[in-house]
């Protein structure tokens, strides 16, 4: 069963349960979620590493938090704005 997305009718369709009929702008927001996800991951890594080794460079700990937090707005607003846009579109459980 194909739908079509509310927000903008017409320019994005999809298949339920998960059939897999993407479109190229739905593919690169996956991308970049994707993306956004590992630089967080490797962000709040980094601020592990300079607080596990303790040499008292909170500096270098404090700039890496600052981006993990930038990042996770950044991906906040992404999501919004593409589910605004149609390009991804929530779901429930399926049963």
């Amino acid at each position: 069963m194909v739908r079509r997305a509310l927000c903008r009718p017409g320019a994005i369709q999809y298949r339920l349960a998960g059939a897999g009929l993407y479109t190229r702008p739905m593919e690169l927001i996956r991308i970049l979620i994707f993306c956004l996800l590992a630089a967080i991951l490797a962000s709040l890594g980094t601020a592990l590493y300079h607080l596990s080794t303790g040499r008292g460079d909170s500096n270098k700990m404090l700039r890496a938090l600052t981006l993990r937090i930038v990042l996770s707005i950044v991906l906040f607003l992404l999501l919004m704005i593409a589910w605004r846009a149609g390009y991804i579109t929530p779901h429930g459980l399926q049963q």
